[in-house]
Formats: C-alpha cells, sequence, structure tokens
C-alpha cells in the first residue's frame, strides 16, 4: 500500500514538474519574441487551478500576473471587462481549466476578444494554438514552439523565428 501512496505522490510532483517546464518555456519564447510584455492576464477558476496559477506565477520571472476569476461562462463578460480596465499585456491559457481552458467555447470567447483588442493570448497546448492561442510551447506541443500567424497578425504581433506555424 505504501508503494502505491509513493507512486502517487512521486506522479503527482512530477506532473507539476511537466508543468513548471511548460510555463518556464512559454514565458521564454515570449520574453524573447515579445519583449514589451510586462503584464500577463490569466482566467481561470482560481479554486480550481490552483496549483497552476503557483506555477505561472513562479515562472513570470518579473512580470506581473493578472488573475481573473471566473466560475462558470456567464462570467467571461465581466471577466472580459476587468482585461479591458487592466490592460494585459499577454493572456495566458491555463490548459487543465474547466471554464476558460483549452478547447472551451470561454476560451474561444478570450481568445478573440483579446486578437481584436490587440493583445496576444498565449498556452501551452496544440490545440489551444489550433483554437487561436499566437504562441504556444510546452508539454501539450511536444516541446515544440507553434504559432498561429493569422491571429498573431489580428492582435499585432509577430511570430517568433524558429515557430512552426498552425
Amino acid at each position: 500500500m505504501s508503494r502505491i501512496r509513493f507512486s502517487a505522490v512521486f506522479l503527482a510532483l512530477a506532473a507539476s514538474v511537466l508543468v513548471a517546464g511548460d510555463y518556464d518555456a512559454l514565458i521564454s519564447a515570449m520574453k524573447k519574441s515579445w519583449p514589451q510584455v510586462n503584464i500577463v492576464a490569466v482566467v481561470c477558476d482560481t479554486g480550481a487551478s490552483k496549483a497552476a496559477l503557483a506555477t505561472l506565477t513562479g515562472s513570470a520571472g518579473g512580470m506581473t500576473v493578472v488573475v481573473v476569476d471566473v466560475k462558470g461562462p456567464q462570467d467571461m463578460g465581466k471577466a472580459l471587462s476587468t482585461l479591458t480596465s487592466r490592460h494585459p499585456d499577454a493572456v495566458v491559457l491555463v490548459a487543465s481549466d474547466k471554464i476558460a481552458g483549452d478547447g472551451t467555447s470561454a476560451a474561444a470567447f478570450l481568445i478573440q476578444r483579446m486578437a481584436a483588442a490587440k493583445v496576444p493570448t498565449v498556452a501551452t497546448t496544440e490545440a489551444a494554438v489550433r483554437q487561436g492561442a499566437v504562441l504556444g510551447m510546452g508539454h501539450g506541443t511536444g516541446g515544440k514552439l507553434l504559432a498561429n500567424a493569422k491571429v498573431a497578425g489580428v492582435a499585432g504581433v509577430t511570430v517568433p523565428a524558429g515557430a512552426r506555424e498552425i
């Protein structure tokens, strides 16, 4: 029984390391490509995404992280209003968030509205880039830097050199 518990704890810790590496790589790619990015925003259910938020905040290295808490899709209008007033330079998607994570309609709403406001959205999965995030890098991209050039043009940012365009 103790071996099973140890294995479960080890796997949970290993998963957090992967997430930490994901955000480290993503933030590094953003800083290199867009040095003007100083404020990043995250829209998620903060209660359900505590670990991801802690990891992202730790990876942000000198950037200001603005967190907008949502409890359901009905909160996305209010979240957009908050983002508009806080003026983030980029929005980071939390892949596993059940409200505004990759593939959700709330994420699509956020990606579209932010691009129109000239604010790029970034993520750690290929699915998010296909959905409209400008950049993606992390475990969910196989460690590759992916880009959505069409959305980058709408958001008014450049696609980093070496990024594979989707």
